[in-house]
């Protein structure tokens, strides 16, 4: 008999960045908590993962950035999700997603501004963010 999944996640790498490793670390990790894992890889438009999780019907959606252009390409995302009606799927995103040093506070801020539920600037415990998810969906935050 077949487990059920945890939930279906969509992940990928936002703008021009090629950093595959922590996506692929993240991936793996996603698996091994019981979802159902949807990877874009690299350099990806928000449009990406806005058809994706439409496509697969994602309880969340995982952006990360290494080089910072999180900033730029993630200003308009819950708009576009809301826009084809997923207005009620997670959102995350993490990795070093801004250029420069600032407050932590600052970029969760900005962050939650652009619509995302939850922001990891430069935090290195994947399982933060997992542990995150797997609360977030069982207090029914995903999908009312």
């Amino acid at each position: 008999m077949e487990k059920e999944s945890a939930g279906r996640v969509v992940i990928g790498v936002i703008g021009d960045d090629i950093h595959v490793v922590g996506n692929r670390i993240m991936q793996l990790a996603l698996e091994e908590s019981g979802f159902q894992v949807f990877n874009l890889r690299t350099r990806n438009r928000p449009e990406h993962f806005c058809q994706a999780a439409l496509e697969v019907n994602a309880d969340a959606v995982f952006v990360s950035s290494l080089n910072g252009e999180g900033e730029y390409w993630c200003a308009d995302f819950r708009r576009q999700f809301a826009a084809v009606g997923l207005g009620h799927t997670l959102l995350y995103v993490g990795g070093n997603v801004v250029v420069g040093k600032r407050a932590m506070a600052d970029v969760v801020s900005l962050f939650t501004g652009y619509g995302f539920d939850r922001v990891y600037h430069q935090q290195p415990d994947i399982g933060v963010a997992i542990a995150d998810l797997l609360e977030d969906l069982k207090r029914g935050q995903a999908k009312a």
